[in-house]
């Protein structure tokens, strides 16, 4: 469902959160919502280091 927003779907987005928040609040979400993507995408990148390294000892104890 979300992979066919498309680019007029996005700008209807951007268009109610507009409204909904204001000019003002609207550089704040951003902000946010990129700081929270930066850190999942670092605790994924952990998660995924930390069972790679976990296989590669497991390869040097056989």
């Amino acid at each position: 469902m979300l992979t066919n927003i498309g680019v007029p779907g996005l700008v209807i987005i951007l268009v109610i959160a507009l409204i909904v928040f204001g000019p003002a609040k609207l550089p704040q979400l951003g902000k946010a919502a990129g700081e929270t993507l930066r850190e999942f995408k670092k605790s994924t990148k952990d998660i995924v280091d930390n069972v790679t390294e976990d296989f590669k000892k497991e390869d040097k104890d056989k």
